[in-house]
């Protein structure tokens, strides 16, 4: 009779995959999402995400917020970052708004380097 064969298993370093945060976003939104993501780090914020959740406004018509922020309190706001407006987006915003008055909805359009704000 043969001796059992020890199995020899080989050891790996544990390896972090790599996650791109700022993966699909434009160059406004990437700069929302490294402020958000330092603002969690510091503790200012409870969590932040991209493109999350998507909101059914009418038959056939959704509306996808860039950002979901939840505040230290779980208080969720969504916001809109825009380098310029279109039409159609600031309708949906505002009737998401109307729609769901449990939260927060806020416009961020950056303007010569800094963010204004419009809460609908």
């Amino acid at each position: 009779m043969a001796p059992p064969t020890e199995k020899v298993l080989q050891q790996r370093p544990a390896v972090a995959a790599s996650v791109d945060l700022f993966l699909g976003m434009n160059q406004t939104e990437k700069r929302r999402a490294i402020e958000l993501e330092a603002m969690k780090r510091n503790h200012q914020i409870a969590s932040w995400r991209y493109e999350a959740v998507t909101l059914k406004l009418a038959n056939d018509c959704r509306y996808t917020p860039d950002f979901l922020v939840i505040n230290l309190l779980g208080q969720m706001t969504f916001e809109e970052v825009k380098g310029h407006w279109r039409d159609d987006a600031r309708v949906k915003i505002r009737v998401a708004a109307a729609k769901f008055p449990e939260f927060a909805f806020v416009a961020l359009r950056l303007e010569k380097g800094q963010w204004c704000m419009e809460v609908f």
